[in-house]
């Protein structure tokens, strides 16, 4: 029926595929890349649930850039310094999505000193009044003094003083077009408005924050379409060499190539779009288009030597093949579903475009090149080199083909064994999160990181921030009893591995009576009377309270973010939350970046097994309904899980974690390696059904579709393989992981699946 349907109207179907193209195309023309710091986190997580009700006290503390200014001669306090760090501040200050009221510089009035006197307490902010463009020579001094007595050296200013910050918060929406905050936009302007412009032989200009991990990663990005452009060429020479065919091969090449623009296109329909985390999609819609596209052409290059004409051979192959191929797309789209599993947006965007891309491969590759091919048709010389190939004993073949046999069946089973002992073995090693300081997403000579680690060598206080919210009731965050449990919890933290730092409003209430008593030692800590609590902490900085008092922020600074630092400090504050809770008073977590990258941990820790769960139910469930056999399903699967479990040993010896980059790659090697095995079954199936035994009809099935096979498998893991020279090194590893998945499971397929075979075939009944 299907196959009726599509050759009988061939010439309507070529009108419907080519409108479909160039709507598609036009919306696909528009896509950009986008991301955005709220499709990063687990927004359902409890921690982020407490940080987005606190959100609005905790701008300071959430998404932010640091633009650190550097001179390379003397120290700050010069005029010319100083009148830059002003210019880099007002530039910052009006850049569209920038949090005006917050921004925080040594020009900013809300970045004050203050000091104790016989008088009382006096301050004011760091830029003295009496400060005249005209004469700064005249100010320099009192500036010099006002920023020692400020408490920003180490925070705002260098503890070398040779550079200064001006901290950004950032807001998600951009406020003249009402539309989300553009991070590739804002990055350029960050780049062109500050860097550029302000750089030069005496000034240095270093960025780190959220917004400039994803603006250079979306720079990088850019380059991956010269990796796509790379991977089709390597495609097309390596598709010429497989069949020696160019119209065959440039079928095949079109139609994957269609498939990316149809799934590029729905996703901008349907208002979604491709960030650095999902930007490999597009390589693998590619990779699954020729995949089935060499099982198709080689069907067609067989039925043609056989004597049929262009049509019949085009209709003998997608009738041979259109149940495997279906069974095989059906798992890849559903099993890329599971990812939807990760409470995480930008996973579940590109579980959402994996599911499209395949979903449009069943109509380009499995529909459009049949029809294509039975209107132009294998070339003469084509023909004549499948025929060649076809009578000749080629070497590989006869390599696979042993493994039928009982000696190297169980040989191969054994080894099998020896490698899924490596793979549990070092799995067990495999981390949760960032391995590594700085943004682990790009190299570690990488700009950005460059930056990162000028901040880390010059300033006492972290990038890396963990916040616990104390919630209190309104007016009650300085009652005393609230406030000596935080010092409580101050003094745990403290002396927990990881940590740096803590600061509270009860540094600050400490801080008061210390300031109020002639700066004697003994007045630093918490006085019993409120009243005196109260004035002690009538100076409070803004950002340690809220305006009601019943939120106080624990800025806890961590030496890193890396995985096992995060645990260590969530652990840490759960023991005292259970050991010390107190009514009136909740340590909350958490905020930060270092808090939200928590979440996400634990988000990524729960949801990796049951994620490969769900994508291996998915298959199991598929094939048994395809082929009404467990030993079957067996066979398919268990070399999926062998490339599975060595794979996560293989992450573990590199040092890659798990992570939002490297979560999703798994899963979707499951749903492409799971090809491999259903046509190669499909094909002995075939065999055992007309009476071969099982060397026979493994050789059959190899003949058939077990070169194809060894192609896609090898032609996509030397396209794939060119990532590995991505600037983005996440991208690097995305490469890595994938070419040893597309080697295993093509190698798992043609060696584990006769040997399984053999395997079952000795335990029991002959494998049907």
């Amino acid at each position: 029926m299907l196959e009726r349907a599509l050759f009988g109207i061939r010439p309507l179907w070529f009108v419907i595929f080519a409108a479909l193209t160039l709507f598609l195309g036009w919306h696909a023309s528009q896509v950009r890349p986008e991301a955005s710091f709220v499709k990063m986190i687990p927004t359902n997580h409890p921690f982020i649930q407490n940080y987005f009700e606190h959100q609005d006290d905790l701008r300071s503390l959430g998404n932010v850039v640091r633009i650190v200014v550097a001179t390379e001669e003397g120290d700050i306090f010069t005029p010319e310094f100083l009148k830059t760090l002003r210019s880099v501040t007002d530039e910052a200050t009006f850049i569209p999505g920038v949090d005006r009221s917050a921004i925080k510089s040594l020009w900013t009035p809300n970045v004050r000193w203050s000091e104790v006197t016989e008088e009382g307490f006096v301050g004011g902010p760091v830029v003295p009044d009496t400060w005249d463009d005209r004469d700064p020579e005249a100010s320099l001094e009192q500036f010099r003094t006002n920023t020692l007595r400020s408490g920003e050296v180490g925070n705002l200013v260098a503890t070398n003083f040779k550079s200064a910050i001006v901290y950004v918060p950032l807001i998600e929406t951009n406020p003249e077009t009402g539309e989300p905050l553009d991070y590739q936009e804002f990055s350029e302007q960050l780049e062109t408005q500050i860097r550029d412009k302000y750089s030069s032989d005496t000034i240095s200009i270093h960025m780190t924050g959220f917004a400039k991990i994803i603006g250079d990663l979306i720079e990088g990005a850019q380059q991956v379409g010269l990796f796509f452009l790379l991977a089709i060429i390597i495609t097309l020479v390596m598709l010429f060499w497989y069949s020696r065919c160019w119209r065959s091969s440039i079928a095949v090449l079109a139609c994957s190539i269609i498939a990316v623009v149809w799934q590029l296109g729905i996703i901008k329909l349907i208002g979604s779009g491709i960030n650095p985390y999902s930007m490999l999609v597009p390589f693998l819609v590619f990779a699954i288009g020729v995949s089935h596209g060499v099982q198709i052409i080689n069907a067609i290059s067989n039925n043609t030597v056989d004597g049929h004409d262009k049509l019949k051979a085009a209709q003998l192959a997608f009738r041979g093949l259109y149940i495997a191929g279906l069974t095989a797309l059906i798992s890849d789209a559903i099993g890329f579903t599971t990812l939807m599993v990760i409470d995480i947006a930008v996973i579940q965007e590109l579980a959402i475009a994996a599911s499209i891309g395949v979903a449009v491969v069943v109509l380009t590759n499995l529909g459009l090149l049949p029809i294509i091919m039975s209107y132009v048709g294998i070339s003469p010389r084509g023909q004549t080199y499948t025929a060649s190939v076809r009578n000749e004993a080629h070497p590989m073949l006869a390599f696979f083909g042993r493994f039928s046999q009982p000696k190297y069946a169980y040989t191969a089973l054994i080894l099998a064994v020896v490698g899924l002992s490596w793979g549990a073995y070092y799995g067990q090693q495999m981390k949760i999160g960032d391995l590594d300081a700085g943004a682990p997403e790009l190299r570690p000579d990488s700009r950005y990181n460059l930056d990162n680690q000028f901040v880390v060598d010059n300033y006492s206080s972290s990038t890396d921030i963990f916040v616990v919210m104390a919630e209190t009731a309104p007016s009650q965050c300085i009652a005393y009893e609230n406030l000596e449990l935080m010092d409580r919890f101050s003094w745990h933290m403290e002396n927990t591995p990881g940590v740096q730092d803590v600061k509270s409003i009860v540094y600050v209430a400490k801080m008061g009576g210390f300031g109020l008593n002639e700066g004697n030692l003994k007045w630093f800590s918490l006085n019993r009377n409120q009243y005196v609590l109260n004035a002690n902490t009538s100076r409070t900085p803004p950002g340690l309270i809220n305006p009601d008092c019943s939120m106080a922020p624990i800025i806890i600074y961590l030496n890193d973010h890396k995985a096992e630092t995060l645990k260590t400090v969530v652990a840490s504050v759960n023991e005292f939350n259970q050991n010390y809770q107190q009514e009136g008073l909740e340590l909350l977590m958490a905020a930060g970046n270092s808090g939200i990258e928590a979440a996400t941990n634990s988000v990524i820790e729960d949801a990796q097994y049951e994620m490969l769960l769900w994508v291996y139910g998915v298959v199991v469930v598929l094939c048994l309904i395809t082929f009404r056999s467990i030993r079957t399903v067996a066979c398919i699967v268990l070399p999926l899980a062998l490339t599975t479990v060595m794979s996560q040993g293989l992450m573990a010896v590199m040092g890659i974690g798990v992570k939002v980059a490297t979560l999703p790659v798994i899963a979707l090697g499951v749903g492409i390696g799971v090809d491999y095995g259903i046509y190669i079954y499909t094909k002995m199936k075939e065999g055992l059904e007309q009476g071969m035994n099982l060397n026979d009809c493994y050789r059959y099935a190899l003949e058939n579709t077990g070169k194809a096979v060894g192609f896609t498998g090898l032609t996509l893991a030397i396209g794939v393989a060119t990532w590995i020279f991505s600037p983005i090194k996440f991208q690097a590893d995305m490469g890595i992981l994938l070419t040893f998945m597309f080697l295993w499971n093509m190698l798992g397929a043609l060696i584990l699946i006769p040997a399984l075979a053999r395997l079952f075939s000795k335990l029991g009944k002959p494998m049907h």
